[in-house]
């Protein structure tokens, strides 16, 4: 083999380990809910940008949850958002912010989506009783 062949192949191969650690290994950032001292509302502002919105949301049990989406784009894969666990199923207009609504009454891992499943992401509903949100170990891919 030449120089370039062997040049061309470590270059075809860097890409395939990247493209591999991109979608399965990369750790998004986990999104976490502000709120009140009085434990009112939790808040959590997503943006919507480029295909992109992060892996996992934390809030906890018992509370209201109120998601503000915030599409970045004019995608057609980001014009919605799906919480099948939660019967929601909301329109993003491009650059709006769109509120999400709802209380979740049990902890867990709760899938949500875009609605052409291409977008995919994880809400976590931690026991009421934990003082604080904190990253679920797990990471959600399909």
């Amino acid at each position: 083999m030449s120089v370039a062949q062997y040049v061309v192949t470590g270059a075809g191969l860097a890409a395939i380990v990247w493209v591999l650690w991109y979608f399965l290994l990369s750790r998004g950032p986990v999104a976490r809910p502000a709120r009140g001292e009085d434990g009112g509302v939790q808040e959590v502002r997503v943006v919507v940008k480029g295909g992109y919105t992060p892996d996992t949301i934390v809030v906890r049990a018992g509370a209201p949850v109120r998601l503000q989406f915030y599409r970045d784009e004019t995608a057609d894969c980001s014009e919605r958002v799906v919480f099948e666990d939660f019967a929601i199923d909301a329109a993003l207009p491009a650059f709006q912010t769109t509120p999400v609504e709802f209380t979740p009454e049990h902890p867990g891992e709760f899938r949500f989506r875009c609605g052409m499943s291409m977008l995919k992401g994880l809400l976590v509903v931690e026991p009421a009783t934990t003082d604080r949100p904190s990253a679920s170990p797990h990471r959600f891919h399909e």
